[in-house]
């Protein structure tokens, strides 16, 4: 499947209202993390592998174009898996055509980790949001390495880069809480001989060391005197092909989880989510909160926990949300907003500055979203805080700034308020959730694509 047939959302004006109770049981598309890192690593990896529930969104399939690009074969297969004959470590070919990641952070960036300590030049381009976001955090440690860097002003994309003939191992520490960053490091480390060492302050979500190890790379992770996170992996590994069942994508859950609690009189189940402890944040903080999220028949599958949630109609309160929790929870904080727009008090979000440097400055838009809706909200360069209430207002056109969180949030917004809420266009929803209208449909939502349908 070519990245030309990837999934559309609905182009336009969408808005939602307030319908019946949400009821059902629903799966949600495959996380998005590691469906990513399931076509990179079977890409370097000697032979097979095999991917079921591969999140089918653009991002992903970008992902998929770029490994093709260097000489993987992907195919998707007639009972929707996807297999990738990977090439091999130091195999890489290089790229005929740029190379165009549309609006995936965590493709592109971690891409550049994996090409930049191959002897290869590539490009690399985005859309607008994508092109306006700093690229630098992972292009100083590539030029450490001995990449060479063309970049636009600000390191932003488009951005060529040309790896070395033998690629340089690193000892790094991370600046920022940043997977995106440490695991574009390791990534580069692959190919490089000798010894990588990332050194994390704060740990963010650990799927690229878990998957890695899972192929076969001989990566360890231990804690220094400081209490810091070390990871190190001793380059240039024959990775093993694997069979890999993605579970659902926890930032994707958390849409229906809190339109289930803000919806009233809403029961729904949500089956086989991720688990892992670096992504649970949102759920730990919603259950601090009040919500009723009931965890049944926890498992573990490809060296992950996952388990079903079951969600029901809740009364929220206030809470101030540990900075500390940011890295594990980070995506989730739009749809957290919204939460908090119907619980009794004020909700304190502090440690949000990476916000302001996702697809759109995430924190400004959700407090103007918010605003729209007659939500009251302070913002700081760092911080947010929403003063919730029984019943959020609405009423308001939303402007998405081409983010897909922003957008899906403000619909659950518009779930339960009491005026319809409208976001001014849809189609960026297909980057990580393509079927989020027709999910929520089919728990009694009510979402159309126009205002006038919906009103």
């Amino acid at each position: 499947m070519s990245h030309d047939t990837a999934p559309q959302g609905a182009s336009g004006p969408l808005t939602s209202r307030m319908g019946s109770p949400l009821t059902g049981t629903i799966r949600v598309p495959g996380d998005k993390s590691i469906s990513h890192r399931s076509l990179m690593f079977g890409a370097l990896a000697v032979g097979r592998t095999t991917v079921k529930g591969l999140l089918e969104s653009e991002d992903v399939l970008a992902t998929a174009d770029a490994m093709r690009a260097v000489g993987a074969t992907i195919e998707k297969q007639t009972d929707g898996s996807y297999t990738v004959d990977g090439i091999g470590l130091g195999s890489l070919l290089e790229p005929e055509h740029v190379i165009d990641f549309g609006n995936a952070g965590t493709g592109v960036r971690l891409t550049m980790g994996i090409f930049g300590s191959h002897n290869i030049a590539a490009t690399f381009v985005g859309d607008a949001s994508l092109s306006k976001r700093p690229m630098g955090r992972v292009l100083n440690p590539l030029r450490d390495m001995g990449t060479n860097v063309i970049a636009r002003d600000g390191d932003r994309l488009p951005a060529s880069i040309r790896g070395p003939e033998l690629a340089l191992p690193l000892t790094y520490r991370v600046p920022m809480p940043s997977a995106q960053v440490k695991s574009a490091v390791l990534l580069a480390g692959l190919n490089a001989p000798g010894e990588t060492t990332v050194i994390e302050p704060i740990p963010t979500r650990d799927h690229t060391e878990r998957m890695l190890k899972g192929f076969g790379a001989d990566i360890s992770v231990t804690l220094n005197d400081a209490g810091e996170r070390v990871i190190r992996l001793k380059g240039q590994p024959e990775l093993k092909p694997q069979d890999i069942d993605v579970p659902g994508d926890p930032s994707s859950a958390g849409f229906p989880v809190v339109a289930a609690l803000i919806v009233p009189g809403s029961d729904v189940t949500i089956g086989n989510v991720l688990l892992n402890e670096h992504r649970t944040g949102l759920i730990t903080t919603l259950i601090e909160m009040g919500g009723d999220i009931e965890i049944v028949n926890r498992r573990e599958t490809g060296g992950e926990e996952v388990g079903d949630l079951r969600v029901r109609a809740s009364r929220l309160k206030g809470v101030t949300v540990p900075a500390e929790r940011a890295p594990s929870m980070i995506d989730e904080y739009p749809v957290l907003a919204v939460a908090a727009a119907f619980a009794t008090g004020d909700t304190f979000m502090p440690g949000l500055e990476e916000l302001r440097v996702k697809e759109s400055d995430r924190l400004a838009a959700v407090a103007r979203g918010l605003e729209a809706n007659g939500v009251p909200c302070r913002e700081t360069e760092d911080t947010l805080t929403v003063t919730g209430g029984a019943n959020a207002i609405g009423g308001g056109t939303v402007v998405t700034h081409l983010d897909h969180r922003i957008a899906m949030s403000f619909l659950v917004l518009g779930m339960a308020a009491h005026k319809p809420v409208t976001i001014d266009d849809g189609a960026v929803i297909a980057t990580s959730f393509p079927d989020f209208t027709g999910l929520f449909e089919g728990l009694g939502a009510q979402v159309a694509a126009n205002a006038s349908e919906a009103a």
